[in-house]
């Protein structure tokens, strides 16, 4: 076991230190100095731009509300524009970058309980444990990372609304939540080439594999390597009462052996993930995408069907070209059997705020039926 990392201070004279906790894979900070309720925003902005972390140590809203002051200041600067749309990108993903680091500069203890020690703090206690597992010992966390673990909890239990259901998932802290319908709509629509066994690639919540059980394959086995997704999968499917029709197991893409149907939803964006979340939009030199196409025609049956659903928002954003995908899909020995396209709904594609949204305008999100050349 690797030896946790640790972040050092000093507090009243005493030389502190405590367990470092970050799953954003964040570095512990090398600098730290103590916070409270008489921090004013632009004191703190400019310690968190300057590398400087801030231990807090004062009441917990008001934590919040310094954090969302913080947040406007870092929102003072927005990317540059970029001469290309894959120049605009990259400035965005700078700028991301660059706003995480700044706020995730504002930090707050936990016990080794995981009760938060401050005035008016929430108990989070279970949102905790839902992330991270049983407690290790006390430690500092971003007060950042910590209300995503809050949100994350709402989401767990309150759960997502999925039409092609007419049920809810619940996902968990991590796992991509299924809140863009089309692409599950696109499932739930295509002709069945058989309703006898699928393979689920990459299963995240089981929402596919779900959506595949409702429709009438009698045995779906649904792959996913990250353990959070996997415990994810289960109780989701157990809930929907499919647990006899679908099988999670942890795999690296594919289970051993063949199946009419191979479907996969991988991640749509060439680009390297720098959160959790994020591993379900963006697919680092498009690794898994590779992987599936690479490995789909030795695991389907003669005359099976490999659907890939993929977003062609990369194409729009110039990461990848349209004749590059078709290039993969022949170097692997496939065929495009069909496609099916819709346009998503979701808010963001008429965002004008938003500096990609010319690219998110024009995204097409397609069901491509892939066959055996």
């Amino acid at each position: 076991m690797s030896t946790p990392s640790l972040v050092s201070w000093t507090e009243a004279g005493q030389a502190c230190s405590a367990r470092w906790r970050s799953e954003w894979g964040a570095p512990p900070p090398a600098r730290v100095t103590i916070a409270d309720d008489n921090m004013t925003a632009d004191a703190a902005h400019r310690l968190a731009c300057e590398g400087t972390a801030l231990l807090w140590r004062g009441d917990f809203q008001n934590a919040r509300q310094l954090l969302n002051a913080m947040a406007r200041r870092a929102d003072r600067h927005p990317p540059k524009p970029g001469t290309s749309p894959a120049e605009a990108f990259h400035f965005h993903r700078q700028t991301q970058s660059r706003r995480a680091r700044i706020l995730g500069m504002l930090l707050v203890p936990l016990e080794d309980d995981y009760e938060v020690p401050l005035r008016r703090a929430p108990d989070l206690r279970l949102a905790c444990t839902e992330a991270y597992g049983p407690c290790e010992g006390a430690a500092l966390v971003a007060l950042r990372e910590l209300l995503g673990l809050v949100g994350a909890h709402e989401w767990r239990k309150n759960g997502v609304v999925v039409p092609a259901l007419g049920d809810r998932l619940h996902p968990h802290y991590g796992v991509f939540s299924p809140i863009r319908s089309e692409y599950v709509d696109l499932v739930a629509d295509a002709p069945l080439p058989s309703n006898a066994l699928a393979f689920d690639i990459g299963t995240g919540t089981g929402v596919l594999a779900a959506v595949l059980a409702r429709r009438g394959v009698t045995h779906i086995i649904a792959t996913d390597q990250d353990p959070r997704a996997l415990t994810c999968a289960r109780e989701n499917l157990a809930r929907l009462e499919l647990t006899d029709r679908v099988e999670v197991v942890q795999a690296d893409l594919f289970p051993e052996g063949k199946a009419p149907l191979v479907v996969c939803n991988p991640p749509w964006v060439p680009a390297r993930p720098t959160s959790p979340i994020e591993q379900a939009i963006y697919d680092p030199e498009s690794r898994m995408l590779s992987g599936f196409l690479n490995g789909l025609a030795a695991h389907l049956e003669p005359g099976g069907e490999g659907w890939l659903l993929l977003s062609d928002l990369a194409e729009h954003l110039e990461l990848r070209t349209r004749a590059e995908l078709l290039a993969m899909l022949d170097q692997a020995g496939l065929v495009v059997l069909g496609k099916t396209d819709v346009r998503p709904h979701h808010p963001r594609a008429s965002d004008q705020a938003d500096p990609l949204r010319a690219a998110r305008a024009a995204e097409i999100t397609s069901l491509w039926r892939l066959g055996i050349r």
